[in-house]
């Protein structure tokens, strides 16, 4: 009853071969490609792996990187199955406008989030942030309800733009302090505190609509370390959590 889970960002296509469908199972393989590699995943990566039971993936990045996915598991006579938003899935309602035009990685990072924090407690609301390609700052009551989220521009995107709309602007990569005094530092320093401003704000709106209960904070994404010690609210990192509400779903259907 093997299980492999499959995460495809905007940049990068991760994935993770676990013992069973189940929160907690097993990692026996995993791994991590960029984009443009991923037509080879069938004959280098994943050719020795032996062959899942059942796969769920979570995609982000359109239609043709699916499809050049689904070729490569071809290796297996296995079914491709991709999350899809819902109402309402593994105990978390959602709360979008429109359900199904929540993106993909933000609903199963909610369902991974809502898993995490009861395998730790009592419920309580959970605000979940992930630092990739953009930002995604995310707010789930204790009842399991997503109550909306923020959109920011991660760290590239805020560089280029600037770049693009600054004459003269190209600087390497500064380190984050208290005041800047260069414009390395400056940009590197105005960005993170955009993201954790972001973050702050978030949070206390999620206390104050739960009546002055804190959060638990949940942070992920590939760029994620980069953000997390610049945090000063007690926080946790998951690298997993995307994974983690893969399993959470798998195992919800399953039981179904």
């Amino acid at each position: 009853m093997s299980f492999l889970a499959i995460d495809i960002g905007n940049t990068r296509l991760k994935w993770a071969h676990y013992a069973s469908p189940q929160p907690g199972a097993a990692v026996l393989a995993q791994g991590a490609v960029f984009l443009e590699n991923i037509d080879v995943l069938a004959e280098q990566d994943w050719r020795s792996l032996p062959v899942p039971s059942s796969m769920l993936g979570c995609v982000v990045a359109g239609e043709a990187v699916r499809r050049r996915v689904e070729e490569q598991l071809e290796l297996w006579d296995l079914t491709p199955r991709w999350v899809v938003p819902s109402a309402h899935e593994a105990g978390v309602t959602n709360g979008y406008d429109h359900p199904m035009r929540l993106g993909a990685d933000r609903w199963v990072a909610l369902i991974g989030a809502r898993g995490h924090m009861l395998a730790r407690g009592p419920a309580r609301p959970v605000v979940v942030v992930m630092v990739g390609t953009a930002v995604t700052v995310d707010a789930l009551d204790r009842d399991g309800r997503f109550l909306g989220g923020l959109i920011l521009p991660g760290h590239g995107i805020m560089l280029r733009a600037l770049e693009s709309g600054t004459a003269g602007l190209r600087v390497p990569t500064g380190e984050v302090v208290p005041f800047p005094a260069n414009t390395s530092d400056a940009l590197t320093s105005g960005g993170t505190y955009a993201i954790t401003g972001a973050i702050a704000r978030m949070r206390r709106h999620l206390a104050e609509h739960s009546d002055g209960e804190e959060p638990m904070l949940l942070m992920t994404g590939g760029a994620g370390w980069k953000v997390a010690p610049y945090l000063d609210m007690p926080h946790e990192l998951v690298e997993s959590l995307i994974f983690d509400g893969l399993l959470q779903i798998q195992s919800h259907r399953l039981a179904l």
